[in-house]
């Protein structure tokens, strides 16, 4: 037996997307590094509802929360304050050598002010992703947590150019700290997962039977921003893309519906149009998916309309067509080879791309997200360089 050191790293998880990135940093963990590193999972429950949360955690084999704040929803400050009181308690009790954080959710925010401020080292996974849209409540998130880090890991190449960019150096020696970080381009935990479980997607799934879907044979859509949802013009437009799209093609577009845009949808679509999707019979809403019947849909799509930036990427890994319902997205290198156009919420531009697609004979989707193990090689780098 060798006398080496285990770090204690504590995972801050919150919204869905963070649930199934954490899921690649703990099965390294468990298949490479678990005499070395010992993982507490903090949930800080930003999303409460049981179809976004728990089953992502039984699906994907995460290990239980070692801790569960309970937050919920409310304003950005009020949930925000919330989590970083609850996320300093525990730093101060489980004293963990760094905090790893994910993506740009308010967790995120929350998890690196409680680190930094009381100088535990912050390990960002997603790092470098730009929108430049600070009104996107993301996009500030991403700026501070970055700026606060130690260790910054880039999945793409423009990332890494855009911390550049802000003042990063590419040169600094160890140790490294919130006033000394390391940069790297390390590739998408998001592609390990996709690699992983895409088998197991389609074993055991069967979201496709179920909804009476055939391969190659739908579009899969989502929507959850709020900046779709909570503007009646927004999702108005959205919606009569997606409604003249599927009844005029004769496609069926199946939209697994966001508790957020569930909520909206009878008091922000007019009466009319309301009326219009509820009797549109290729037009399929339903509820929540998981993870695993989210990667089989997308896996057997023709296409993909969206407003996630997780479902961007799983588009490309798959090499699907994505058209993205937002005026810019974090993810430039999509749009750049041709795979992903950029729509926003209007019903022409959602029309004309799904019509570009359509006839579109073949599409590029270059090697742009790594080879599938960047969360050992982010383990790797915790280990050196984190005391």
């Amino acid at each position: 037996m060798t006398n080496e050191r285990k770090i204690k790293i504590l995972t801050i998880i919150g919204a869905r997307p963070q649930i199934i990135k954490a899921a690649a940093l703990s099965r390294a963990i468990k298949n490479k590094f678990k005499h070395k590193i010992q993982e507490v999972i903090v949930h800080t429950g930003q999303h409460y509802d049981e179809n976004m949360s728990q089953v992502f955690f039984d699906e994907l084999d995460i290990p239980n929360p070692d801790y569960n704040l309970n937050t919920g929803s409310g304003s950005h400050g009020k949930q925000t304050a919330s989590m970083i009181e609850g996320i300093e308690d525990i730093l101060l009790k489980e004293k963990p050598n760094c905090i790893v954080l994910y993506g740009d959710t308010n967790s995120t925010l929350a998890g690196a002010i409680a680190a930094s401020k009381i100088h535990v080292p912050v390990i960002h996974i997603e790092a470098g992703l730009r929108s430049f849209n600070k009104s996107m409540p993301e996009e500030i998130n991403r700026i501070m947590c970055d700026h606060v880090s130690a260790l910054l890991f880039c999945p793409t190449k423009s990332g890494y150019d855009n911390l550049l960019k802000e003042g990063f150096k590419e040169n600094n020696r160890p140790p490294y700290t919130f006033d000394n970080p390391k940069i790297y381009h390390c590739g998408d935990v998001m592609y390990d997962n996709s690699i992983y479980f895409s088998t197991n997607a389609e074993q055991k799934t069967t979201v496709l039977k179920d909804n009476n879907l055939q391969q190659s044979k739908f579009v899969l859509a989502t929507i959850h921003r709020n900046n779709n949802t909570d503007y009646p013009l927004r999702l108005n437009a959205i919606f009569s893309a997606l409604n003249s799209i599927s009844s005029e093609n004769k496609i069926t577009i199946i939209l697994p519906l966001h508790p957020r845009t569930a909520k909206l949808l009878s008091k922000n679509l007019s009466a009319e149009l309301y009326k219009i999707i509820q009797t549109n019979q290729y037009l399929k809403i339903v509820t929540p998916v998981s993870f695993l019947e989210m990667i089989a849909l997308e896996r057997n799509s023709s296409m993909i309309i969206t407003d996630s930036g997780g479902v961007q990427k799983e588009a490309f890994f798959f090499k699907k067509p994505c058209i993205i319902l937002r005026s810019e997205t974090e993810w430039i290198e999509l749009v750049k080879c041709g795979s992903a156009i950029i729509a926003d919420a209007d019903e022409t531009k959602i029309t004309e791309a799904y019509n570009y697609f359509s006839a579109a004979k073949k599409l590029e989707f270059p090697d742009l997200f790594g080879d599938g193990k960047a969360a050992e090689f982010i383990c790797g780098e915790i280990l050196t360089y984190i005391k």
